[in-house]
Order: structure tokens, then sequence, then C-alpha cells
């Protein structure tokens, strides 16, 4: 999976929460497919979501084969990549 993120300026930040986008073009597959692996990744996201800074905004894009992998596998998935967003997103404050 790929993702893009992008740390908020301090006058954006007063109380809000990471903002997380998902992408899912129809590379992906037909509307049932697409839906199927933005519901898998919106669970993901949710369950990890803690793991974020309060202060950035985060594109997740993943691939065709989030549909076939064990949910386990996508959740180390999410948490590798907030770890990694939240690990560069340290001196962006």
């Amino acid at each position: 999976m790929s993702y893009f993120f992008r740390a908020r300026p301090n006058e954006e930040t007063a109380g809000t929460l990471p903002r997380v986008g998902l992408t899912a073009g129809r590379v992906l597959g037909g509307a049932v497919e697409r839906n199927r692996i933005r519901r898998r990744m919106r669970e993901a996201v949710r369950l990890h979501l803690s793991e974020l800074p309060s202060h950035v905004d985060v594109v997740l894009h993943p691939r065709k084969m989030v549909l076939e992998m064990e949910f386990a596998r996508l959740e180390r998935e999410v948490a590798r990549v907030f770890a990694s967003v939240a690990h560069g997103a340290e001196g962006k404050n």
C-alpha cells in the first residue's frame, strides 16, 4: 500500500483529530470490490487511529490484494504505515 501524509500547521490543529482518506479507483475492480476494500481499510484504520499524532492528514492508497489478504495482515500493514507517519511527522509540528 502506498501512502501520503502532511503535518498540519499549528493554527489548524487546535482540538482536532488526525484525518485519514482512502482512495479506491476503478483499477481496483468493480463497485462491489472497491466498497469491500474501503470497508476493510476503514476498520483497520479505526483500530489504529490512536497511533497517529493529531496534527496529520494521511491518504492511503491500497492495492487490489487487500481483498484477499488476511485481516490481521492488513492491520499490521496499517499499523506499520501509521508508525512511519508518526515518526515522519514528529518534528513537523
